[in-house]
């Protein structure tokens, strides 16, 4: 029965391959896979349980389905040494592709090289802010290693994942660690954690939102429903109080009185005091009126950095009730309800923009539709 086997190359890119032996390859076993026309080296990453359930879960596995790929065996010391002489390689056609890049004029970063094992493919890895056109560029290549060419752009974020780095809290980059997938990072996460919109304390080295800015969001949420949400007038003991800010870490609360008297309470008092009033349960949970993780962000709310970093809701701002206007499907200037009540109480039929009864033939002998 094949084995299925997760394997690791250079730049922490992944792949599933089926390992077609009775026995399991040993854990971080280098060994050497079947890939598109040709051969290559990596070293084995996961394997049994565990390689089944990325496989069915990570941003780079198939699905539930098996790969097609196989691993064909383990690598021997002349194949390790082989691909160590790649990494010297690797820095060079980088170096030479960049030459090529400026020669043409195009506006791209070439980020990393990686050749095949067996040399017959160079892949090079940029990032750009727009597409760009770089046919030229592979016939350039192409002639000048005379291998198989690939280009492909990726994000500032895969960018950060194959380079590796120490990030700012002095660890090694989650995305180049551990972390499986990337998942999108906006500023509503970390409006809801209370955090500084400056861009200098929230964005990790790639200039994006940090990644980490998600470990903890669902947990801010899941307390805050729990408490009344900031700004709103509550009815308490001593009458009316707006809710100045809360404390999820300690339970406490800040209200401030019509005075503008501010005191602090518990959570525990806080339900008591609303239920001994309401004579049912504080109207501190539920949803309509709790702060939603998608919620509009006001753009002077927005550090001049951030627009460019980071993909944010926009804030559109309501009309007042009474006010709303509905837009036609065709396009025309909105217009009003036709049976609105007049000043006096009564519903009118309001004419159109063609004289509304004109033309349908109506009671009046003396009009142009009349009998």
């Amino acid at each position: 029965m094949a084995h299925l086997v997760e394997v690791a190359f250079k730049g922490n890119r992944k792949e599933f391959f089926l390992w077609d032996y009775p026995d399991p390859p040993p854990l971080n076993a280098a060994v050497i896979v079947d890939v598109d026309r040709g051969e290559d080296l990596g070293y084995i990453h996961a394997l049994g349980d565990l390689a089944q359930r990325r496989n069915g879960g990570c941003s780079h596995g198939c699905g539930s389905s098996l790969p097609e790929r196989k691993a064909l065996r383990l690598a021997s010391d002349k194949d390790r040494g082989q691909s160590k002489d790649l990494d010297r390689l690797n820095e060079d056609a980088r170096r030479k592709a960049m030459e090529r890049v400026k020669a043409n004029g195009l506006g791209m970063k070439l980020s990393d090289a990686e050749w095949q094992w067996d040399r017959k493919k160079l892949t090079l890895y940029f990032t750009a802010d727009k597409r760009v056109d770089f046919r030229n560029l592979v016939r350039d290549l192409a002639s000048l290693f005379r291998t198989r060419i690939e280009l492909k752009q990726i994000g500032v974020r895969d960018e950060a994942k194959r380079l590796d780095g120490i990030g700012r809290c002095g660890r090694q980059y989650c995305s180049a660690s551990w972390l499986p997938e990337l998942r999108p990072v906006n500023l509503g996460v970390a409006k809801d954690q209370r955090l500084s919109l400056n861009p200098s304390q929230i964005s990790g080295a790639c200039g994006r939102l940090m990644c980490c800015l998600r470990y903890e969001h669902e947990f801010y949420v899941q307390q805050r429903k729990r408490f009344p949400k900031e700004g709103k007038i509550v009815a308490t003991s001593l009458g009316e109080e707006k809710v100045v800010s809360v404390d999820i870490f300690r339970e406490r609360i800040t209200l401030r009185g019509v005075e503008g008297e501010p005191r602090l309470v518990t959570l525990a008092d806080f339900k008591q005091e609303t239920e001994q009033l309401a004579g049912v349960a504080a109207p501190v949970t539920n949803g309509d009126e709790e702060e939603s993780v998608a919620e509009g962000i006001r753009p002077d709310e927005i550090s001049p950095e951030l627009l460019y970093t980071a993909e944010h809701p926009v804030f559109v701002q309501r009309p007042p009730p009474g006010r709303v206007a509905e837009s036609k499907p065709n396009g025309n200037a909105p217009t009003s309800d036709s049976s609105a009540p007049d000043a006096d109480g009564s519903a009118k039929r309001r004419r159109g923009r063609r004289g509304g009864r004109r033309g349908r033939g109506g009671d009046d002998q003396n009009s142009p539709g009349g009998h």
